[in-house]
C-alpha cells in the first residue's frame, strides 16, 4: 500500500485585514501510515466503515481549507463530538481509524490535520526533522484557532452544540490539556501522554502545568512510568498543581511500566491491555462528564 496521497499546494494570499495568510502545504489527507512509523506492526487494528459516515472533509478556517478525517453514524444525529489531535505523524491511517471507533460507540469524530500550513509529516522519514522542520514551526495560537473552526463546523454536520469532548495521543495529548483551557464548550478531555511542562517557545508558549487554574472541564491523563520523554517528576508535578489548583474533577492514571505511545496499535510501544484500559477509562470519562 501506497502511504502517500499525491498533494496540491495553495498559494500565498493576503486577506482583506492585511494579514499574510500561509500557504496551505498540505491540501488531502495521507493514505496509509507516516513513513516514520514504517514498518506497520501486524498488530495494528482496522475497524470497518460500514454503517458509518466516514472519509475527508474540508474545513474553513481564517485563512483557507483544512483538510480533516470526520466519522460518525449514519443518520442526522445530533451526536455528542469528540475533536481527536494528531501526534507528531498527522493524521494518518492510525488517527482515521481511531476516529471510525468513537463513531461506532455513537460519536461524530473529527481529526483536522493540524500542520497543513507547515508541511506533510507523513512524508518525512526521519524523527529529527520531522521535529525541526514541521512541529516546532507550528504555532499554539494556530492549533487553538484551527480547532475553534472545526468545532463551528461540526456544528453543522451534525454535532451536538452542548456536548463537546477532545483527546489527543502524543503532540496531542499536550494540545488536549491546551484546548481545555482555552475552550469554554468542552466538557471533558483525555490527553494521552501529552508533555505536561515542556520548556516554552515564541511559537508554542503554553505549558500545561501552567494553565490547570483556566482548565474549563475535567481531563483524564493517561501516561506511562517509563516513558522516556515525560518523567514521572513532571506527571507528579501536574497532580499537586490540579490540587493546589483545587481542580480535583480532573485525574491522571499512571500505567507501571507502560512506555510512550502504548495506545498506538501499528507501533513496537503497543501494550494491548493498558491500550483497552486507556480506551475504556476514555468513554466512561466522557459519559460521566456528559458528553455520550
Amino acid at each position: 500500500m501506497d502511504p502517500i496521497k499525491d498533494e496540491a499546494n495553495c498559494l500565498i494570499s493576503t486577506d482583506q485585514g492585511g494579514m499574510s495568510r500561509r500557504a496551505f502545504a498540505v491540501t488531502s489527507l495521507v493514505t496509509g501510515f507516516a513513513l516514520s512509523t514504517l514498518p506497520v506492526s501486524a498488530e495494528a487494528i482496522t475497524t470497518p466503515s460500514d454503517g458509518l459516515v466516514a472519509g475527508e472533509v474540508k474545513i474553513k478556517v481564517r485563512d483557507g481549507e483544512m483538510p480533516a478525517y470526520r466519522a460518525k453514524p449514519a443518520g442526522s444525529g445530533p451526536f455528542p463530538t469528540v475533536l481527536v489531535v494528531q501526534e507528531i505523524f498527522g493524521v494518518h491511517e492510525y488517527i482515521k481509524d481511531v476516529c471510525r471507533r468513537f463513531a461506532r460507540e455513537g460519536y461524530q469524530a473529527i481529526a483536522p490535520e493540524l500542520f497543513a500550513r507547515q508541511g506533510n509529516p507523513a512524508t518525512v522519514p526521519d524523527m529529527a526533522n520531522l521535529m525541526k522542520d514541521i512541529v516546532a514551526k507550528v504555532p499554539d495560537e494556530q492549533v487553538m484557532a484551527d480547532l475553534d473552526a472545526t468545532v463551528a463546523w461540526a456544528a453543522t454536520d451534525g454535532g451536538a452544540k452542548d456536548k463537546l469532548a477532545i483527546t489527543g495521543f502524543c503532540w496531542g495529548g499536550r494540545i488536549t490539556w491546551l484546548y481545555t483551557a482555552h475552550s469554554p464548550a468542552v466538557k471533558a478531555g483525555v490527553a494521552w501522554y501529552g508533555r505536561l511542562a515542556s520548556a516554552p517557545t515564541d511559537l508554542q508558549p503554553m505549558v500545561p502545568v501552567n494553565l490547570v487554574q483556566k482548565l474549563n472541564a475535567p481531563v483524564l491523563g493517561l501516561y506511562g512510568e517509563k516513558d522516556n520523554g515525560i518523567p514521572v517528576a513532571d506527571v507528579e508535578r501536574m497532580r499537586a498543581a490540579l490540587k493546589a489548583a483545587g481542580k480535583t474533577d480532573s485525574d491522571i492514571h499512571l500505567y507501571p511500566d507502560g512506555p510512550h505511545g502504548f495506545h498506538a496499535d501499528y507501533r513496537p510501544s503497543y501494550r494491548p491491555e493498558m491500550a483497552a484500559d486507556g480506551w475504556k477509562r476514555c468513554l466512561e470519562w466522557f459519559r460521566t462528564h456528559g458528553v455520550g
